[in-house]
C-alpha cells in the first residue's frame, strides 16, 4: 500500500509528537524533517529520513504530499503562505497566527488559492469530546444553561528557560493553552458571543499572564466560566484528566468541564451523567438518575494524523478549518483585551 508522505516542519515538542504520529500511521509515512537546528540531524538519522534546513530546500529536493507546520507561533503565517504558494496541503499547528489581522490575511490567501488546511486543535479529534458532543446534541441534558471549565496546571521553570519566547508577548497560557479550551467550548456549547476576564502575572512576573479568570456568553444564551493558570498546582486540566497523553500523570476522579442543562449535567472527561428520569417532575428535591456514559480513549494526535492524510488525499474536509482557527484566535484575543480593559468584549 502506498502511504501519504508527510514532512514535519519544526522538530520541537509538538513537532516530535507529529513525527511519531506519522511514523506509527497505517496510511501516512514520515518523509522528511525540516528544522534549521543542526541537532535535529540526529533525530532525522534515527528515523531514517532526510533533514532540510528550510521549506524551500525541502520543496527543491523532496516534495512531500503534505506538510505539518509545527514551528514557533510567529513563523506560522510565513511558513503557511509558502505552502499555499506551493500548493501543498498542510496541518498548521495552533494558533493559526500570532494576531487576528495576520490570521484574517492568511484565511483570505487560503480561500483564494483553494488551499487544504487543517488547524492543529488536536482535541477536536478526541473520541471523548466526540462522545460528549453526542450526549449534548441528544437533548438528554435538556436546554443548555451553563458550562464551567478549568485548565489549572504547573509548568516547570525549564519549560520557559528552554524556549524563552514562551514568556514573551505572543505566547502566554491564553494563546498557548486557552485556545485549545476555546475550541472545546465552541464544540460543546456553540459560538462565543462575548467575554469578560481578569488576568494576573504576579507569580511568574513574565511579560505575559500566568493566571486568568474568564466569563463567557455564548450566542445561544449559555453562560460559562473558566479558570486558567500555568502556575497552579492542580490536576484539573485536560491533560491530567483525559488520560489521552501518557506523558502526563492522570487522575481518574477529576474533571475539567461540567456542562449543565435544564434536565441534567455531564462531567467531562469522566463522563459522569446526572439526569432527571422524569423531565416533567424536575426539582432539586428530586434524585438524579446517575450513570457513566460509555466511551473509548485514543490518542487524538494519532487520529488527527489519519484525518490529515485523508484531507491530503482529498477524501475528507478539515474537521478544524482555517476559519475555525481564526475564530478561536478571535476569542483568545478578546479574552486578552477584556483583561486589559476591564470591560466586556463583544465578538
Amino acid at each position: 500500500m502506498t502511504t501519504t508522505r508527510i514532512a514535519v516542519v519544526g522538530a520541537g515538542y509538538i513537532g516530535r509528537a507529529h513525527i511519531e504520529a506519522a511514523r506509527q500511521s497505517e496510511t501516512c509515512s514520515l518523509s522528511a524533517i525540516v528544522d534549521p537546528v543542526p541537532a535535529s540531524g540526529q533525530l532525522a538519522a534515527d528515523f531514517g529520513v532526510p533533514l532540510y534546513a528550510t521549506i524551500d530546500e525541502l520543496l527543491a529536493k523532496d516534495r512531500p504530499d503534505g506538510v505539518v507546520i509545527a514551528t514557533p507561533n510567529h513563523l506560522h503565517v510565513a511558513h503557511a503562505l509558502q505552502c499555499i504558494a506551493a500548493g501543498l496541503p498542510m496541518l498548521l499547528e495552533k494558533p493559526i497566527a500570532p494576531t487576528v489581522p495576520e490570521a484574517e490575511s492568511l484565511v483570505r490567501a487560503a480561500d483564494e488559492a483553494g488551499a487544504r488546511i487543517l488547524i492543529g486543535h488536536h482535541r477536536a479529534h478526541s473520541p471523548i469530546m466526540a462522545k460528549a458532543c453526542q450526549v449534548i446534541q441528544s437533548g438528554v441534558l435538556g436546554r443548555l444553561v451553563t458550562v464551567t471549565g478549568s485548565a489549572l496546571f504547573l509548568k516547570p521553570d525549564h519549560y520557559f528557560a528552554d524556549s524563552p519566547w514562551r514568556s514573551q508577548p505572543g505566547a502566554g497560557p491564553v494563546l498557548l493553552n486557552m485556545i485549545h479550551e476555546v475550541h472545546n467550548m465552541r464544540m460543546l456549547c456553540g459560538e462565543i458571543a462575548s467575554v469578560q476576564a481578569f488576568a494576573s502575572n504576579q507569580v511568574r512576573q513574565f511579560a505575559v499572564e500566568d493566571t486568568v479568570a474568564i466569563n463567557l456568553r455564548f450566542a445561544n444564551g449559555v453562560l460559562g466560566t473558566f479558570m486558567l493558570s500555568d502556575t497552579a498546582a492542580s490536576a484539573r486540566s485536560w491533560e491530567q484528566t483525559s488520560q489521552e497523553n501518557k506523558a502526563y500523570p492522570t487522575y481518574e476522579d477529576e474533571d475539567c468541564y461540567l456542562v449543565a442543562g435544564t434536565n441534567g449535567s455531564l462531567a467531562i472527561p469522566t463522563m459522569r451523567l446526572k439526569t432527571y428520569p422524569r423531565p416533567a417532575d424536575r426539582s432539586w428535591w428530586k434524585p438524579f438518575e446517575v450513570g457513566v456514559v460509555g466511551m473509548v480513549r485514543e490518542d487524538p494526535i494519532k487520529r488527527q494524523m489519519e484525518h490529515f492524510g485523508a484531507l491530503v488525499r482529498g477524501e475528507a474536509d478539515p474537521l478544524v478549518s482555517a476559519l475555525d482557527g481564526l475564530q478561536n484566535l478571535r476569542v483568545t484575543e478578546a479574552i486578552v483585551a477584556a483583561a486589559k480593559s476591564g470591560s466586556t468584549v463583544e465578538l
